[in-house]
């Protein structure tokens, strides 16, 4: 299965769901494999080294540097990586609202970092957002 490529249908079925856990990003010497006991969510190597997604309590565990805390929604959707608008469309109604996102496209999802303390108010924008 490909995954959903028309938008309408896509903001219809966001059905955005919200991790319990919370995440930091963390900046990293290393390469791809290294750090796995981290449990990264994400990892981008960049010139600069590695940039990890990570739980919160994985970084504390391992007194690892992070500035920031972020909740993680998932837009349950089974979206096509070659879909058009959702990324934008999801991007614009949160910074309506005043809230910082960064995506993260998945083979299946897409998920959204954004300031924990904002989880709530974005799930509500999300809802809208689909009906």
């Amino acid at each position: 299965m490909s995954g959903e490529r028309d938008l309408a249908r896509l903001l219809a079925s966001l059905k955005p769901q919200l991790h319990a856990q919370q995440y930091v990003y963390v900046a990293l010497g290393g390469q791809y494999g290294d750090f796995a006991e981290y449990q990264p969510l994400a990892m981008v190597r960049e010139d600069e080294g590695m940039t990890l997604v990570v739980p919160q309590t994985v970084a504390d565990q391992h007194q690892l540097i992070y500035h920031a805390v972020f909740a993680c929604i998932s837009l349950t959707v089974h979206s096509s990586l070659e879909a058009v608008g959702l990324t934008a469309a999801v991007a614009t109604a949160l910074a309506e609202q005043g809230i910082s996102a960064n995506l993260l496209a998945g083979f299946y999802h897409d998920h959204i970092l954004l300031p924990a303390a904002r989880a709530e108010q974005a799930m509500a924008v999300l809802q809208a957002l689909a009906r």
